[in-house]
């Protein structure tokens, strides 16, 4: 999957995929082949996900900021 691909792909979708593919992989019955290319997608889609995820965290921690400083202004005045 490219890279502009996997930037489509939402949390959410990332995330359902990702499950999908660890039961597909505990559930056994693939060929080593298969195991490996169900492995690598979850690869991928763990990083799609830990990205979204770190861009939420930035996205809290800038508001958090932002508040915080708010606050130290009113205190201020």
């Amino acid at each position: 999957m490219s890279s502009k691909a996997e930037e489509a792909l939402g949390y959410e979708q990332a995330r359902d995929e990702l499950i999908d593919v660890v039961r597909r992989l505990e559930a056994g019955g693939t060929t080593l082949e298969e195991s490996l290319a169900l492995w690598e997608r979850g690869e991928e889609l763990a990083k799609v996900c830990r990205r979204w995820l770190e861009g939420a965290r930035a996205r809290l921690d800038a508001a958090l900021a932002e508040e915080d400083g708010e606050g130290e202004a009113e205190d201020g005045e």
